[in-house]
């Protein structure tokens, strides 16, 4: 069997389950529409943002010379490690959007009143 493509994507379905959740966390806070939709918007927009910031490639050039086995194993070290640093990155990253839309919620709400 080939590929399995999925749709939408795991972001996609990973954006409406936090989109969801977040509505439903502030309405059963009491928000307002207008404060929902803001908080939705700031959420997807800041998540997208760091999304893209994630995507990254780069090269190494091989001495000549090196043995498939040892290449192979270079290329796994290094995207073990690499995906050990993105997995941190992500984590750190993903509590400092939770902070900004937070903050920017009460902003919008302080600007209202």
């Amino acid at each position: 069997m080939g590929k399995v493509l999925e749709f939408p994507s795991q972001q996609a379905q990973g954006m409406a389950y936090l989109d969801t959740q977040l509505r439903n966390l502030l309405a059963s806070k009491g928000a307002d529409q207008k404060l929902i939709d803001f908080a939705a918007k700031v959420l997807t927009q800041t998540y997208a943002e760091l999304s893209q910031s994630e995507q990254y490639s780069f090269s190494i050039a091989l001495p000549a010379g090196i043995s498939e086995k040892d290449s192979a194993e270079l290329n796994r070290q290094i995207n073990t490690g690499l995906e050990g640093i993105r997995a941190e990155s992500h984590a750190l990253m993903v509590r400092l959007v939770a902070q900004l839309v937070l903050t920017k919620l009460q902003l919008f709400q302080h600007e209202r009143d």
